[in-house]
């Protein structure tokens, strides 16, 4: 198999709802499963990303939303043996419990540090005892659980970080396996690699389609609805951007919402896994193309997100969603229509010169509106490379290489944006 292969493999996963609340569920909920008795307290401490993220956000199964609730739902009906989607079965009584909890003070979530590296601490006490569970890097990353003083998984004193606002992902000596690659390597791995290697990508579609069909029954979900009448009340229509934007932002209006489908993620995101996805699954479906052709596409589009999310970290001031996984789509776009490095090199310059430093303010309902914007910009970008148009590269951001382009790309995000994240979390924390 293939390194970027296994890459991917790795990094795509279903997430039920926007991804953080799935992770603060999946950390409450394993640490209470070493645990019995009646729940006493439950206290959370999370870097910026996270606390911001989850803030306003939906929560599959439930009418609530933030940090509070999907702490609350974690700790009496979170699954932790089902990783982002802890929260699948979570009922009505449920909701009253967790509901108990938050207006008895029992539940507290504070922000740890501003920084794009994911960190979650989840401490619960019930009855029987207290446990603690540390979470980094990645939304399922367990470095190490406590219960009752005793380390019984990880190792505590080989994992504590420094806590402080610089980005850590510069003190970091190894390189990532995708950073050690060129854009024209990943452009001849989907040319190459055997279609049967890369088949499940076609997971993603299926999985990112029926969350979308969620949306349709919903009423409330008025993008999907508005972007559906202007796409001539047809899924797929002869319009390739409209039918792009459709699919793609009536998925992420269904997932920030809660409604109860999962998102094929990738680099830690739902949306980012859908906006990397259903825009080439809507012009694959509208020209014809074979599934083969589309799963190429895509594992170029994730690819070229992995890369930008690299550099920036996975939880930012700025929106991966539409700059990341918008570029990388851009990009396979770029693949469908015949371009190789020299368009797909123009077609990035022209990403990084339009959204990139677009804002992340969690994940809610603008998260839609943030896609809406950056399917327009891909598309357009896309179209403006094949025509042999691009922002020069001694301008602005853009770098002589694809390579630079994407690197300039994340480093606006980390540590370009660290006193932009303080500002946003002061802002909502206002509110």
């Amino acid at each position: 198999m293939h390194p970027f292969t296994e890459l991917i493999r790795n990094d795509m996963k279903p997430a039920l709802g926007v991804t953080e609340p799935g992770a603060i569920a999946f950390a409450v909920s394993t640490a209470a499963s070493y645990l019995t008795g009646n729940i006493r307290e439950v206290t959370l401490r999370m870097n910026s990303g996270m606390y911001k993220n989850a803030f306003t956000c939906g929560i599959p199964n439930s009418s609530h939303y933030g940090n509070l609730y999907s702490a609350a739902l974690g700790v009496v009906a979170g699954k932790p043996e089902l990783g982002l989607e802890s929260l699948r079965d979570v009922t009505e009584e449920d909701n009253r419990k967790a509901e108990d909890l938050v207006a008895q003070n029992r539940v507290h979530a504070e922000m740890s540090e501003i920084s794009s590296r994911i960190h979650i601490e989840a401490t619960v006490q019930t009855e029987s005892g207290t446990a603690t569970v540390k979470i980094r890097d990645s939304h399922t990353n367990i470095l190490w659980v406590e219960v009752n003083g005793e380390v019984v998984f990880g190792q505590k004193e080989d994992c504590r970080a420094e806590e402080s606002e610089a980005p850590e992902e510069t003190e970091r000596e190894e390189v990532p396996l995708i950073h050690r690659h060129t854009l024209r390597e990943m452009l001849e791995y989907v040319e190459t690699v055997p279609a049967e290697e890369i088949a499940f990508i076609r997971d993603a579609f299926a999985m990112n389609m029926e969350l979308f069909r969620k949306g349709m029954d919903s009423d409330r979900t008025p993008y999907l609805h508005y972007l559906l009448e202007a796409n001539g009340d047809a899924l797929f229509s002869e319009n390739e951007s409209a039918t792009a934007s459709l699919l793609c932002n009536g998925a992420i209006e269904s997932r920030v919402i809660g409604l109860d489908a999962p998102a094929m993620s990738i680099t830690g995101s739902g949306a980012h896994g859908i906006i990397a996805t259903m825009p080439l699954y809507g012009v694959a479906k509208i020209r014809g193309l074979s599934e083969t052709e589309l799963c190429r596409a895509t594992a170029l589009s994730y690819l070229i997100c992995m890369y930008i999310k690299e550099y920036s970290g996975r939880l930012s001031a700025f929106c991966g969603c539409a700059i990341a996984a918008g570029s990388g789509m851009a990009c396979g776009l770029v693949f469908m229509n015949g371009g190789g490095v020299s368009e797909m090199d123009k077609c990035l310059r022209n990403m990084a010169s339009s959204i990139t430093g677009m804002i992340c303010d969690g994940g809610n309902h603008g998260c839609a509106m943030k896609g809406i914007a950056a399917c327009d910009a891909a598309f357009r970008s896309a179209d403006l490379a094949m025509a042999g148009i691009s922002i020069e590269d001694i301008h602005g951001i853009n770098g002589k290489t694809p390579e630079e382009t994407m690197r300039n790309m994340g480093r606006i995000a980390s540590p370009g944006m660290v006193g932009t994240e303080k500002t946003i979390v002061e802002i909502m924390s206002e509110k």
